[in-house]
Order: C-alpha cells, then structure tokens, then sequence
C-alpha cells in the first residue's frame, strides 16, 4: 500500500458482502456494518508501533478497534505486545474476533465488548497500560445529516458520530484513558482535519498528560496527537 498522499475523510469505501483490506502489512476481512480501515488511519498504526517497538512486553488498549486493524498491526510488528481491543457492537466485534483468529494472534489479541474502557468489566487494565491507541468518531451529526451523508450508504453511523461537534467521543477518551496507563505511558489518536486546536486543549485542560505533541500527515496536515501520562 502506497503512502497517503490526501487526505481521504470524505471518500466513501466500496463495501462488498465480505471483503478483504490490507493495513500495514497485514490482511482483514471486513463484513457490513465494521469501518473498512482508511489509508490515512496508517499514520495512527506506524506511531503506536514506534511508540512500543522498543518496549518490554508493552500492554497496549486499542479503543474503538472496528475489524481490529490497528491492535492487530500492532501485535504482528511488535511480537511481545499483548493487545486489549474493544468496541461497541455486535459487528465491530465479531469482525475483530474473526481476523484475530486468522491471522494467529489469539493469544496476545483479546477482543472486548461494551461501551469504551467500561468493555474490560473486572477484567480492568487500570493503571498497567504502555498505550492506549483509538481511532474515534470525530465527524460532527451535523455533517454526517449534509455534506458526509453518503458515508452512511454502506458503514455504520458508530464509526464516523462523533457528536454534535464531532469531540463527543475524544472528549470521553482523553478523560477516560488517564485511568488505564501508568504512568508515563502513552495516548494516541487519530482526529480530523481542523481540530487540532479543540484536541490540544482537550489534553492540557485535562491536566493528566505531559509531552502533548502532533503528527502531521504528507500534506502537514496534524491529525495524530499524542500524549503521555505525568
């Protein structure tokens, strides 16, 4: 797969009954309803594998995994990382459940259910983990009704909702994962173009992370932050 070179945001994906995606290096097969991985999405991967590449049995969360493209790239690049992954549906989870099994990473993949980090149950990695990734919603209901409507004709609303001004669930995230990593480990996460501004201030205003920093995109586009945990 060849590098980004635009962003691709508003460019729907052509979705088959079962179809097959490469993501670094790695093969899915991704039925209705589960977000078929973006190219751009790439970036995220390549810095959440840098992040970890270096790391002792590195404990990593991948939130909002839809076919679990990004914990699984991750688990294959860096062969001592155990990967929690989890979302919200029925699809989302069979589909990563069903690539975990094929590519044979079942037994450092394991693959959650429920609404964000409340996934984990009694099974809460609070406070032990090296990174927690995600690639959220972050497109506004507003524009998914107008401009984006036509993202909807073949993926799920789950994947793109990111409420009434798009930071709904990133605002949930920044919160939320200060409570899984130990410190001095690391969030990161792919946002939209323009909200790199409301994304800085989400993770400083939080008060539980240092080193905030962006990746930009081939465009110098930021649409990676990432940040650690004091």
């Amino acid at each position: 797969m060849q590098p980004m070179t635009k962003d691709t945001d508003n460019m729907p994906a052509t979705r088959t009954e079962m179809s097959r995606h490469s993501f670094l290096g790695i093969e899915l097969e991704i039925a209705g309803g589960v977000l078929i991985p973006r190219e751009e999405t790439e970036l995220l991967g390549r810095t959440a594998i840098g992040i970890v590449a270096n790391s002792t049995s590195p404990l990593v969360i991948d939130m909002c995994c839809g076919s679990g493209n990004l914990g699984l790239a991750i688990a294959s690049a860096v062969p001592s990382a155990k990967v929690m992954s989890a979302d919200l549906t029925d699809e989302t989870v069979n589909a990563a459940r069903h690539n975990t099994q094929r590519l044979g990473l079942s037994d450092r993949v394991e693959v959650y259910q429920g609404d964000l980090f409340a996934a984990f149950g009694d099974k809460s990695p609070a406070g032990k983990v090296d990174l927690v990734v995600c690639n959220p919603p972050y497109i506004s209901a507003k524009r998914l009704h107008e401009t984006l409507a036509h993202l909807l004709e073949e993926e799920p609303r789950e994947a793109f909702d990111g409420g009434p001004f798009g930071i709904s669930i990133l605002q949930r995230l920044v919160r939320d994962s200060a409570d899984m990593l130990r410190p001095g480990g690391s969030l990161a996460f792919e946002f939209g173009e323009g909200q790199h501004h409301q994304v800085a201030h989400l993770l400083s205003r939080s008060g539980a992370y240092e080193e905030i920093s962006f990746v930009d995109n081939e465009l110098g586009i930021a649409r990676v932050a990432i940040a650690r945990k004091k």
